[in-house]
């Protein structure tokens, strides 16, 4: 299993059964580490509505012929505007072609801003996702909950992708809370400095997970891991 960072939320997951895009926002994206017309997977998976998010998601689904999950009020939405979907919602899995998804809670919003007027896009969410022997938990926009410990003792999970940048979503603190819950073999942390708002140190969190003895690996848009 391959993760590469493409920037803010925005992750490609390879696989042997297939590539998966997260939160495909590039266009606009100071720190995008790809084009939106560069990209290639089999499916995108997109949390919620914001534009941060949803992204390029619309434009990449009808270029490659590729469906995007996400919960039904924002599938209904990317539909109108042309891809293609399936229709999910919290709690709810499925078994794909690449592999096994389920939506989890996130504690959030969910909008679409069009000319001024605000567009509401359902429920947030996040994913788990089970390909081959590896499950990844994409936590999406969220502030911590107590649930999080319900979904460490359900799934064995071998890579958490979590936020910190805190302001709209989980800060350092709240995210290293997040990691001893969910008891991931691996963290990488997100959605932080792309914008002065949410600007943060994850040295600082990768430190306070190196005492919990929780493997973080930060990487720089562009860079990838193996799982």
């Amino acid at each position: 299993m391959r993760l590469t960072f493409l920037g803010h939320a925005c992750f490609h997951l390879r696989t042997k059964q297939g590539g998966l895009l997260f939160d495909p926002y590039l266009t606009g994206n100071p720190l995008a580490a790809a084009k939106a017309e560069e990209v290639t997977a089999d499916a995108i998976l997109v949390s919620h509505g914001h534009s941060d998010h949803l992204g390029d998601a619309i434009s990449i689904s009808k270029r490659l012929d590729i469906p995007i999950i996400a919960p039904f009020e924002l599938a209904l939405y990317c539909e109108g505007q042309g891809a293609q979907t399936h229709a999910m919602h919290i709690g709810g899995d499925y078994a794909f072609p690449f592999g096994w998804v389920k939506l989890t809670p996130a504690w959030h919003g969910s909008s679409v801003l069009e000319d001024d007027t605000i567009i509401y896009t359902g429920q947030p969410c996040g994913f788990l996702v089970r390909t081959g022997e590896k499950t990844v938990y994409f936590a999406g926009d969220t502030g911590l909950f107590g649930d999080m410990e319900l979904l460490g003792d359900l799934y064995d999970i071998d890579l958490a992708l979590l936020p910190i940048g805190g302001n709209f979503v989980m800060g350092i603190e709240d995210a290293a809370r997040a990691a001893k819950m969910l008891r991931a073999k691996v963290v990488v942390p997100m959605h932080y400095n792309t914008f002065e708002l949410i600007r943060q140190d994850p040295a600082e969190f990768a430190e306070r997970l190196q005492v919990l003895r929780i493997d973080c690996r930060i990487l720089e848009p562009g860079e990838a891991t193996e799982i």
